[in-house]
């Protein structure tokens, strides 16, 4: 009466065991949705697998910039950065592994078929690449700053895009972008045993172990250098009615010669001028040159301070002739001072001397008055 209690006892030890083998597999099962082979999706317990072969290499991520790698101040630009996977397996080693319920010779083609499997360890998947800048003169358009590879075997590139834009007064010289690349690869592939059909897995042939690897890559860029240019100072007035001269000195602010320079001012109504365009020369980093402007302002021009438009054309150190940013220049008017012509002179002196004339009279009438008054009396 004693048996039959006692192994129903051992069936039911039996099935929790299975149950607890199955649960210990599965809690160590991983996803990382690597591809479509089964073999990449599952991680097994020893018991299950042997291994074969051990590999020694891994992928090696490279960047480089895809067209130049210069930019302009004030520049937003499209940059490609194209990544390389470079990474080489500089050998296998065979290990003391067997399975003793197989022959030499079968073994020994599963072996092989490991070894295959093995040379997929420069495989980078999942890839992952941020773009960062150090240097408040360079942003990258956050939007856009991570770039996504599903997959990348050895001796293949890609191209990734990312934005950037570049202050109008960054210094000119070299910069150096970050671009940390994260990515997985197969560190170590298992041959999946028979035992694995326990578990209720067909069909699988390999276990593939995954690891994770960053790679912080560097990516030079330049700023090019380029003159600026910048009004320190006006000399003269406008008058209504009348033409001057106004002098305009020009700074070049920043590290490069502008060659050939040509000064330019634009005016408009009720302001004009018959030469707009003055050459200046050669302007170096830090210097000055002075540009003299006839202008002319209407007669009924409004009395106040003009701002107009300045600009300059030069030869960059490239031999390409650039125009510059565009300048403000300030430019007083003032009123016609009141001058008396020689015709309203005469007019005021006729008039004068008709007063003189009028009055002269007067004074003869009463002297008159007086004479004959004075003989009635007598």
């Amino acid at each position: 009466m004693k048996k039959p209690q006692k192994n129903r006892l051992q069936k039911t030890i039996n099935t929790l065991f299975v149950i607890a083998v199955l649960l210990s597999v599965f809690s160590v099962t991983v996803f990382p949705a690597l591809g479509e082979d089964e073999t990449n999706f599952i991680a097994l317990d020893h018991g299950y697998t042997v291994d074969y072969y051990k590999s020694y290499g891994s992928p090696v991520i490279q960047a480089s910039i895809t067209g130049d790698p210069e930019f302009e101040r004030g520049e937003t630009a499209d940059l490609k950065i194209k990544i390389a996977n470079t990474g080489v397996i500089s050998g296998f080693q065979r290990l003391n592994a067997n399975q003793k319920r197989i022959n030499d010779s079968t073994e020994e083609t599963i072996a092989l078929a490991e070894l295959e499997e093995e040379k997929g360890a420069t495989t980078a998947k999942d890839i992952e690449a941020t773009l960062q800048s150090e240097t408040k003169y360079v942003e990258v358009e956050s939007t856009a700053s991570l770039q996504n590879v599903e997959e990348l075997e050895t001796g293949n590139t890609a191209t990734l895009s990312y934005i950037i834009k570049i202050d109008s007064d960054a210094p000119a010289g070299n910069y150096e972008l970050l671009l940390p690349v994260t990515y997985q690869y197969p560190a170590n592939v298992k041959t999946v045993t028979a035992d694995a059909i326990n578990l209720g897995l067909t069909d699988v042939e390999f276990a593939k172990e995954y690891k994770t690897k960053t790679e912080m890559l560097r990516i030079p860029i330049s700023i090019k250098e380029d003159p600026k240019f910048e009004v320190t100072k006006v000399s003269g007035s406008l008058v209504q009615g009348e033409t001057k001269v106004i002098e305009v000195t020009y700074k070049n602010t920043r590290e490069t010669v502008a060659k050939d320079a040509l000064a330019r001012i634009i005016v408009m109504s009720p302001l004009s001028t018959e030469k707009s365009i003055v050459r200046i020369g050669d302007i170096g980093p830090g210097k000055e040159k002075t540009a003299s402007f006839e202008i002319s302002a209407d007669q009924d021009a409004i009395v106040k301070k003009y701002g107009v438009n300045s600009e300059i054309k030069y030869v960059d150190k490239d031999g390409d002739t650039t125009l510059s940013e565009g300048m403000k220049v300030d430019l007083p008017l003032k009123a016609t001072e009141q001058k008396f012509s020689i015709t309203g002179i005469a007019i005021l002196l006729i008039i004068v001397i008709a007063l003189y004339q009028i009055v002269s009279v007067h004074r003869k009438r009463n002297q008159n008055d007086e004479n004959v008054s004075g003989d009635e009396n007598e």
